[in-house]
């Protein structure tokens, strides 16, 4: 296999363009564990594309590490690499199951339900902001204001406050994006900021009972102990950054496939009850999250390729979202497939805390779209974010046809929303 034919997997520009699928299906057919350079000097890495072997990989913390490198691609220096290994993302057990447990509970199916009210209230006066418009742009109008609102609400962020977490975010996926002019630098310093705003908020709370998770997280302990600033700031970080980034990317990248699928979008029309199938299959088709590293702990093989102690291993899941091993056509966008064993959100100890707050978010925000705006049409080019970590839409201008006509729901949400239950509980 000649390196040529390949796109390069740790390029960001390679993702601007759009996820290489074409090299996933010759990686899983010809080489599913992968030796892949990188460059300026970087070590390599194993690139890992099928479904079956990101599975195993995410079930054996024991061997594959997220805490001994990180789970970025790049490699970090060691003061670095001694801050993001108190994020939970890059935790093992034990200490990942003892961390994961103190917001868990926030974050149940049980839990999630009861906000769905206000879920919908907030849906509902994103959609009345734009009802009228003829054109705007889909993502900064509609897919990033939901999540970030909801995350901001459980968090215990002032509503007017919100629109800095969004920027803070941007900086931090955007790092390796060239054409941004960001550096790894700017986002240590996003980073820096964040948690100077994470402190601030918890002096701002400090003494105070809530439901908010600032409130949970200065309150928690760990074996006796509370958490230190480091420990709170990482977790304030990821719950900001995880909790509206990839949410915003597949409703994004959701709405761009039934754009470009039509006869889905129509038979979604006409059968709103397969909306739960369409979110998974918009999950798989979408996959938010392009990548996460391992690092190898004791020499193992997998697939016949002998792996060393300090390896890295890449999983990649739009390529195991798009198995042929797993899932029929694969390459054919179906709302109503079934089963749908995607791992857009992971598999393993590392199972998205946020999915079924993310699932409500998505069925509520395409529930309302479908009833509110009718002939949603790309009104210019889609602007793809370069972006090794994420599958992320940077604007998408859309509009509505002269023929469609808004669905005003103004008047029946008239003095609805004042009381609806706030997340903050």
């Amino acid at each position: 296999m000649h390196k040529t034919e390949l796109a390069d997997l740790a390029s960001p520009i390679t993702y601007g363009r759009a996820i290489p699928h074409e090299t996933f299906e010759h990686l899983r057919r010809e080489a599913p564990v992968y030796f892949h350079q990188e460059p300026d000097g970087g070590t390599g890495f194993w690139a890992i594309t099928r479904h079956e072997d990101i599975i195993t990989i995410s079930r054996d913390p024991a061997t594959y590490s997220s805490y001994r490198g990180g789970t970025s691609i790049e490699d970090y220096s060691q003061e670095d690499l001694s801050l993001i290994r108190f994020m939970l993302l890059n935790m093992d057990p034990p200490q990942h199951v003892k961390y994961r447990r103190l917001v868990s509970s926030g974050f149940t199916p049980v839990a999630i339900t009861y906000l769905e009210p206000r879920i919908r209230a907030v849906t509902k006066e994103i959609l009345d902001k734009v009802v009228h418009e003829r054109e705007f742009d889909f993502v900064t109008s509609i897919a990033a204001e939901l999540p970030l609102q909801v995350i901001a609400e459980l968090v215990g962020i002032p509503h007017e406050e919100r629109h800095q977490l969004f920027a803070w975010s941007n900086r931090l996926i955007d790092y390796d994006d060239s054409g941004r002019a960001r550096s790894f630098d700017d986002a240590k310093m996003a980073a820096m900021e964040m948690w100077q705003y994470a402190n601030q908020l918890a002096a701002r709370n400090q003494g105070r009972e809530g439901k908010d998770l600032v409130s949970v997280l200065m309150n928690a302990e760990v074996d006796g102990e509370k958490l230190n600033e480091a420990e709170f700031d990482a977790f304030f970080l990821l719950l900001i950054v995880a909790g509206n980034e990839t949410t915003r990317n597949l409703i994004s990248g959701g709405m761009l496939a039934l754009m470009e699928h039509p006869e889905e979008l129509a038979k979604l029309r006409a059968n709103p009850a397969l909306l739960p199938t369409a979110v998974e299959e918009m999950l798989r088709w979408v996959s938010p999250v392009v990548c996460f590293r391992r690092t190898v702990t004791r020499d193992t093989v997998l697939r016949g390729q002998q792996l060393r102690e300090g390896d890295k291993v890449v999983l990649f899941y739009p390529s195991a979202n798009r198995d042929e091993s797993v899932f029929e056509n694969p390459g054919r966008f179906d709302i109503s497939r079934f089963p749908n064993e995607h791992i857009a959100f992971g598999i393993g100890q590392h199972y998205c805390l946020g999915t079924s707050l993310a699932r409500l978010e998505i069925r509520v925000m395409f529930e309302e779209l479908l009833k509110r705006l009718d002939g949603l049409e790309l009104a210019g080019p889609v602007e793809r974010r370069r972006s090794k970590l994420v599958n992320a839409i940077r604007a998408m201008p859309v509009r509505r046809p002269p023929s469609s006509r808004p669905r005003d729901g103004a008047r029946e949400n008239q003095g609805g929303t004042a009381c609806e239950p706030s997340m903050r509980g």
